[in-house]
């Protein structure tokens, strides 16, 4: 378990994140979303205890991330945005820093490279950045951690190798895992990531699985306009709706046009999901 209460980050002046409070369950793909400069990349760093906190605390299953803690750093794994193109073969950078996180599998390792069709064998200075992202992500997900914090993942992928990450996440993820994915990208994981999370000038928005969205919103995908819409659409076969679920129906969510309803009435769906 996570837990983040009244949490604030400033660079210098500047403060990114103010009074933040959320916590985070294990078994769950939490998407993280927000615009730029709201301190998605931020928290990660907080996170995984590369950043000390303003005020406020990060606890970890008790512990404190900045302390760098042996045991709690081979519980985890930061995957920044732009990863580092190592001067070696990829299994033996794998062979030589696998070491740090006492479950890595090395087979494992080997297997995901195969299935993002990447060559172990291959330098990772010499790879192209798709290439390169994949191994990472490969190596990430060897390492059997139970926190992983991945930053824009899929930044760098093309079409059929975001299928593959998608693939990957979940099939080589342990249930008592908890991973927080920041994208921007989200019809690439709208499919996997659940519980959302929205940030937005320092605060939370929203923090809410998709089974608590769809209780108080509804996704309408017809041709009839709603005028309670809070946020709509036009589609080449009609339009995307997004109002307030006073039927109790189900509907599948959109993860965009919810991200564009939050941000188009801030406070009214702050309400809604109890966000102080």
């Amino acid at each position: 378990m996570i837990e983040i209460s009244n949490l604030s980050f400033s660079y210098g002046a500047k403060r990114v994140l103010e009074n933040i409070s959320l916590k985070v369950s294990e078994g769950n793909i939490y998407g993280l979303l927000g615009e730029n400069g709201v301190g998605k990349t931020t928290l990660l760093t907080l996170l995984c205890g590369l950043k000390k906190p303003e005020s406020g605390t990060i606890t970890v299953d008790g512990r404190n991330p900045f302390d760098r803690e042996p045991s709690l750093l081979a519980d985890q794994f930061y995957l920044p945005d732009e990863v580092i193109p190592v001067h070696a073969r990829a299994i033996d950078f794998a062979k030589e820093h696998g070491v740090f996180w006492p479950h890595f599998d090395l087979e494992k390792f080997r297997t995901i490279l195969s299935e993002f069709e990447v060559e172990p064998e291959q330098r990772m200075d010499a790879m192209s950045a798709g290439q390169l992202k994949k191994a990472w992500v490969s190596f990430a997900l060897a390492c059997n951690a139970k926190y992983y914090y991945l930053d824009e993942p899929t930044n760098g992928l093309d079409i059929p190798s975001k299928a593959q990450f998608r693939k990957a996440v979940t099939k080589y993820t342990s249930e008592d895992s908890a991973l927080i994915i920041s994208t921007h990208q989200v019809r690439d994981l709208e499919n996997i990531i659940d519980p959302i999370i929205i940030l937005d000038n320092r605060a939370v928005l929203v923090n809410a699985s998709v089974q608590e969205i769809t209780d108080k919103l509804f996704f309408d995908y017809g041709s009839e306009l709603n005028p309670g819409a809070l946020y709509l659409e036009q589609t080449p076969g009609g339009c995307i709706q997004v109002y307030p679920n006073t039927s109790g129906e189900e509907s599948k969510v959109n993860v965009e046009a919810f991200f564009n309803a939050v941000h188009a009435h801030k406070d009214l769906v702050r309400s809604m999901f109890n966000q102080q």
